[in-house]
């Protein structure tokens, strides 16, 4: 399936020089967008124009009458109406105001014109006022008018914003989660029933949303791609080829800016990655991951899930991995070869079921239907430790769990959801674990976008084995709670530590005494360093003895009132002092300048 015409067409006109200009595709799509015109004004003009044209005429015709028909007789000649006079007369006739015949007494020929007008006019007016409520109703003008309110409503926008093409239940889950941060974002979607859900959503600010298909340029330009205030583009429709459409218009026409997109196809993934450096999400492929995270270390996984579920999730139950031994598989379709090829990497056993038979004989195959009994028996599901239903059906993946564990009750069990509305099913079934593609890459989407500390965290902790794993929940447990509360990123420069760095800069700070309260130095704040960048170099769960320094970029697990309390630390000169030293200074100016210390003890001790 490829792109239609109409941007295929766009592509080959932009990408017909060997040079990729993205200024010039911008004002190709804007000057096209101009020469359309106004769509609202256009559909008002073409539509009424046969309306108009009738009133005016009718409106024209009475006038010219009432000019040449004699009016009373006065001085003994008769009078007649002059143009000014007959148009103001049928102005306020037309419009039933009705000030009576000027500029004297109507003769009966006058009359008789007049009646015939009044009647034409309504004839006219009726005409022209139901073309008017016909255009109203017309699908056409009101898309047109939404497009126009829509685009004004982006143009005013003065804050940074995200661009999601997609408003399925991924970006749904990812449009609460920002909105809870407090970020701004746009939507595309094709269904307007999602679209209109936008208006009644409970966000805390209006999210513009529009009817269009993200797939043609202009549609992206209308949504702010454009605009100075876009900071990223989301692809996460259920169509690979709209995805790889919305990537490539931002990979040229905003090289800069961070691209986000979903695909459950490793050939588009590699085309995707063609177009700059867009990060791409697929599903299949990162359930693979998790999985054989959980399988070696259950403790790093929950961790994991736990931090990737954002502030307010509680932790996780710890999955129990199954001994090491041979693996099932129902469902040999993109997911199920992903699957496979993963467990296979952890040198497991996989036997496959699978209807198809187009391939050379393999003896871990299993032609057949895995709902038959016989094709179960012939997979030899006693002597198995793992079962997956894999299938693109839930009906049939629930009924592959229940004749599986009829036959061995003792498997691990992993699944696909592919339905929202199954998950109470799946929730009674048990499964140990479940792979909801959409909530994967709104976690995954979510860690990269909302601190891309924690999308550093995550990907270095698999390495640090489970033994670390259990004492940085340990801590978290004891800090936070059994529910996550906020990530906190901070940066030790001028601008967001400026208390700090003086001390910084005179040498290295231990972490654990910049985590004291200004309140009470000996008590310490509720927060966790998950992570310190320097540089490019990450130290995972510093301990309190770790040594800061200028430039470091930390971030922090904790409560919410401690974090605020270190930003007093931060950038509030006394309170940092007292902090570091245990030295209390007056908060006043005067009194600092009159107690003021020497700048040779204003050195913190190692």
């Amino acid at each position: 399936m490829g792109l239609p015409s109409t941007e295929t067409t766009w592509w080959r006109r932009l990408l017909g020089g060997a040079e990729i200009r993205p200024r010039a595709a911008r004002q190709w799509i804007r000057s096209a967008a101009a020469a359309q015109g106004p769509p609202t004004v256009f559909l008002v003009l073409r539509r009424m124009r046969v309306p108009l044209i009738v009133l005016i005429s009718i409106f024209a015709i009475s006038v010219l009458g009432l000019t040449l028909v004699p009016g009373q007789v006065v001085e003994g000649r008769p009078t007649r109406m002059g143009f000014f006079d007959a148009f103001y007369f049928m102005s306020y006739t037309a419009t039933t105001i009705g000030y009576g015949e000027i500029p004297y007494t109507f003769s009966g020929a006058q009359r008789l014109w007049v009646t015939a007008s009044i009647y034409l006019t309504v004839i006219g007016w009726a005409y022209a006022i139901g073309s008017l409520l016909t255009l109203v109703q017309d699908r056409a003008f009101r898309q047109a008018l939404a497009l126009q309110r829509f685009t004004r409503t982006v143009a005013r926008l003065r804050e940074p914003f995200l661009l999601i093409a997609g408003y399925g239940q991924t970006g749904q889950l990812l449009g609460r989660s920002f909105d809870t941060l407090g970020r701004r974002f746009v939507v595309i979607d094709t269904n307007s029933e999602r679209v209109d859900a936008l208006d009644i959503d409970p966000y805390h600010a209006d999210v513009p949303g529009l009817v269009g298909d993200a797939r043609n340029p202009q549609t992206l330009e209308h949504a702010g791609l454009g605009h100075p205030y876009c900071e990223g583009v989301l692809a996460l429709t259920d169509d690979d080829e709209v995805n790889l459409a919305v990537t490539m218009s931002a990979a040229l026409m905003r090289p800069e800016l961070t691209v986000l997109a979903r695909t459950v196809s490793p050939s588009i993934e590699h085309r995707m990655e063609a177009f700059g450096s867009p990060t791409v999400v697929n599903p299949f492929d990162r359930y693979g991951d998790h999985l054989r995270i959980a399988l070696r270390t259950p403790a790093v996984h929950q961790l994991m899930l736990w931090l990737e579920s954002g502030p307010g999730a509680e932790l996780p139950p710890r999955g129990e991995p199954p001994a090491v031994g041979r693996w099932v598989l129902c469902g040999y379709g993109r997911f199920g070869k992903e699957l496979t090829h993963d467990l296979r990497a952890e040198n497991l056993e996989v036997t496959v079921i699978d209807t198809a038979d187009d391939g050379p004989p393999d003896p871990s195959v299993v032609v057949g239907d895995g709902s038959e009994p016989g094709v179960m028996a012939g997979a030899d599901l006693e002597h198995a430790v793992g079962f997956v239903a894999g299938t693109d059906n839930d009906t049939t993946n629930l009924s592959l769990i229940a004749a599986a564990r009829r036959i061995n009750p003792d498997l691990f069990v992993s699944s696909r959801q592919n339905r929202p509305e199954t998950a109470p099913l799946y929730a009674a079934m048990e499964v140990d674990s479940l792979l909801v593609p959409a909530d994967l890459v709104a976690r995954e989407v979510y860690a990269q976008l909302s601190t891309p500390l924690l999308w550093r965290f995550l990907r270095e902790v698999p390495a640090l084995g489970d033994d670390w794993a259990e004492r940085m929940i340990e801590r978290l447990l004891n800090h936070c709670g059994e529910r996550l509360q906020a990530l906190s990123p901070t940066t030790l420069d001028r601008s967001s530590a400026p208390a700090l760095v003086p001390w910084l800069e005179a040498g290295p700070v231990p972490l654990g005494d910049l985590l004291r309260s200004p309140v009470d130095r000996e008590r310490r704040l509720d927060l966790v360093a998950l992570l310190v960048l320097r540089g490019s170099d990450a130290t995972l769960g510093p301990g309190d003895d770790f040594r800061l320094e200028a430039g470091d970029r930390i971030l922090f697990a904790g409560q919410p009132r401690d974090e605020r309390t270190l930003i007093d630390t931060l950038r509030i000169d006394y309170v940092s002092e007292y902090v570091l030293t245990g030295r209390a200074v007056p908060a006043g100016w005067l009194w600092r300048r009159l107690t003021r210390t020497p700048e040779s003890d204003r050195v913190p001790v190692d």
